[in-house]
């Protein structure tokens, strides 16, 4: 939806959009830098010409080097992710703070949602799932380390990208009335109106995301993840001009109110596009458009997108039915609807967006190169890696809108036209979802091990059960609660089906790479299982103390609740984290007192 972040998160990446997979996935390097179109080697891949002198050296210490440049590049992408998402925060409660999360409120959201929804529905997520692994073979099998076969690449898909954009703008009334068939009158004309300006937001965000994957494919991280924050401030300038010129805007939308908000949103996008092109020159890339398609060997990419075009098209199917019966339910119950969901949807996903898209992006071109190299089990390594880190952070955070829902709500979107009853409704909202955010996370993970694999087939046939779950819960949610609670159900229900399709990802992943090694370096068992059952029976207890804690506290205001609250959650688990050998923790712990020590060494 043009997101908080704006981006495509899908996660992803982006992941401004309910039940789509997919977010950036950049390209991580070890300790050295590439040269431009050349690929990293897998730590440990062994030397074309045989081992060279100081082989075991080397050897001895590329795992160390491996493992201090993926956590410096996640940490440089998380960065940039928790600045994207903060002024994410302050986009929303000033979109919500001019349109409330009502009528209006949905038909912004729809308009803004829909150029995320084609765009992943027909080339986003292909794009970013296929296009890393593909850089990664072309530039180490490629003489000319992938130059020409990425100018192809690029130039194809941006080919794609202006027919679907021309296509969806002519299209734009059939393409409301899909998704809002109750919309009608003036309601359906300013939907359609805003839709107009929006769409055209599917080019940028493509161009975005491919020009972003050829620097992540140079070893530049910072530039993807730091430019959403451009997005945000245009919009933000957007609708505070809003703001200013319409004091009140319960009656509707002017014609001149819509273009504002419809061009300046969609402008938000176009600078954040084009603000990657600075780094792009720097990092030596000059795009040369090449049609000589033929014979150039994108018949493999093309086929693994299609098998990505089906699986967001599944999730399409499963998204199509929360939002129609989102919208009827908002039109029954007014401050219960589809805005609601969308706002606490997309609070929901900010912990994944920061911590596992980090992650598994610098993971990523290691995975694919290993897979490239057939080394099985160094891609089972880093997917058990990336599960149970990502976990160590997620989890809690599921405790923390699990405990903390109504205080978060709040403190996010209570303002303007936002009263008592609507932070009630998406406080229940992302108390439903939170559970799923532990198995949506670990679902991405597993995704990206097949990715890496260049097997898009297997989990387009795996996410059928998250769709068909998604879809079927959310319909006995609206035929069995009332509309107070409809959409609360739905929320619960893509719970539901993430933890499913994470199961059975986790199996089919499992058999694939074959066994695992047994234990740690004290003897313990690595399983990405194991870490999961711990942390949740340590957050069990921290979330009843965040509970009381922001209770004790809520008479100072919501920020003062939610502080109070997440302070005592993180604080019973970091107690609990060395009883329970949570060494996922405690390295991190002992890690950053060491740290401390050096600082203050005189």
């Amino acid at each position: 939806m043009g997101g908080s972040d704006g981006r495509i998160r899908q996660r992803g990446a982006l992941q401004g959009v309910p039940g789509i997979p997919g977010a950036p996935v950049n390209h991580g390097t070890s300790a050295t830098t590439a040269p431009a179109g050349g690929s990293i080697p897998h730590p440990g891949a062994a030397h074309p010409a045989g081992p060279p002198a100081g082989a075991a050296v080397a050897a001895a210490a590329a795992p160390a080097a491996a493992r201090t440049s993926v956590l410096r590049s996640g940490a440089l992408m998380a960065a940039g992710s928790v600045v994207s998402r903060a002024t994410g925060f302050v986009r929303s409660a000033v979109v919500v703070a001019a349109l409330g999360a009502g009528a209006l409120g949905d038909s912004y959201a729809v308009a803004n949602t829909v150029p995320n929804i084609l765009y992943m529905l027909l080339v986003g997520g292909a794009l970013n799932a296929v296009f890393v692994p593909e850089l990664v073979r072309a530039a180490k099998e490629h003489a000319d380390g992938g130059a020409a076969y990425t100018d192809r690449l690029l130039t194809a898909c941006t080919v794609a990208l202006l027919a679907l954009t021309a296509v969806a703008v002519l299209a734009t009334p059939l393409i409301i009335e899909a998704y809002t068939p109750s919309y009608s009158g003036a309601r359906q004309s300013t939907t359609v109106a805003l839709a107009r300006f929006c769409l055209p937001q599917i080019l940028f965000y493509g161009l975005f995301t491919l020009l972003g994957q050829v620097l992540n494919a140079r070893g530049r991280f910072g530039a993807m993840m730091w430019t959403p924050v451009l997005n945000n401030v245009v919009v933000i300038g957007v609708f505070g001009l809003f703001l200013y010129l319409s004091h009140d805007a319960s009656h509707g939308l002017t014609a001149a109110d819509t273009r504002l908000l419809g061009i300046g949103t969609t402008a938000g996008i176009v600078v954040q596009a084009l603000a990657l092109v600075p780094s792009l020159r720097a990092a030596r890339f000059r795009w040369r458009p090449r049609f000589d398609w033929r014979g150039s060997g994108l018949t493999r990419p093309l086929r693994n997108a299609g098998w990505l075009v089906m699986l967001v098209l599944t999730n399409q199917i499963g998204y199509w039915v929360v939002t129609r019966l989102s919208t009827t339910v908002g039109d029954l119950a007014g401050r219960y609807g589809y805005a609601a969901y969308s706002n606490a949807y997309q609070l929901w996903i900010v912990p994944q967006g920061i911590i596992t898209v980090s992650l598994v992006t610098a993971l990523m071109p290691r995975m694919s190169s290993a897979a490239s190299d057939g080394d099985l089990g160094a891609v089972r390594r880093d997917v058990s890696r990336a599960l149970r880190s990502s976990a160590a952070l997620v989890v809690p955070a599921a405790a923390v809108f699990a405990a903390l829902a109504p205080w978060v709500i709040g403190a996010v979107f209570g303002y303007g036209r936002t009263d008592a009853a609507d932070v009630e409704a998406m406080a229940g909202m992302l108390t439903a979802f939170a559970p799923g955010l532990i198995a949506y996370s670990a679902q991405y993970v597993l995704a990206r091990g097949f990715y890496a694999l260049s097997d898009t087939r297997t989990p387009f046939f795996l996410n059928l059960v998250i769709a068909a779950l998604n879809a079927g819960l959310s319909v006995a949610a609206y035929l069995v609660l009332s509309p107070r609670w409809a959409v609360t159900g739905m929320a619960a229900a893509s719970s539901v089906a993430f933890l499913a399709g994470a199961t059975v990802t986790a199996y089919t992943l499992a058999r694939r790479l074959g066994p695992r090694a047994a234990t740690t370096r004290a003897g313990r068992p690595t399983s990405a299982l194991r870490t999961h059952l711990l942390l949740l029976a340590a957050c069990a207890p921290a979330a009843a103390a965040g509970y009381g804690a922001a209770r004790a506290a809520e008479r100072f205001g919501d920020f003062a609740a939610v502080g109070a609250g997440t302070a005592a959650l993180v604080l019973v688990v970091v107690l609990l984290a060395r009883p329970l050998r949570l060494t996922e923790i405690t390295d991190q712990l002992d890690s950053l007192r060491r740290r401390r020590g050096r600082r203050e060494m005189p």
